[in-house]
């Protein structure tokens, strides 16, 4: 019984320990997962927006996430852009203190 125990531990063991690897050696180049490729042109409800994040490639641009989770991607020189994400900002440093 001893025996059989141990056979299934080390079986586990082997498969964390393989799992961990693929995970690793994958996860070690990051990818987005959303890229923009077109810009929206409609000014958004600053409000509403949780989250954003820069990208250059393939194109200059502002990706909003709003509180639905819905990625909108904007021209970053616009002011309301500007504008909302200096709000975002201040409301993760809020957060922190």
């Amino acid at each position: 019984m001893k025996l059989h125990t141990a056979v299934i531990l080390v079986i586990f063991w082997l498969g964390v320990f393989t799992m961990h690897t693929a995970k690793g050696s994958i996860g070690s180049q990051p990818m987005r997962k959303f890229a923009c490729v077109t810009l929206s042109t409609q000014k958004l409800d600053i409000r509403q927006l949780v989250n954003y994040e820069k990208q250059q490639v393939p194109l200059n641009a502002v990706m909003f996430i709003t509180a639905k989770g819905i990625k909108i991607c904007v021209h970053p020189d616009q002011k309301w852009v500007q504008v909302a994400m200096k709000r975002i900002d201040q409301k993760r440093t809020a957060k922190k203190k």
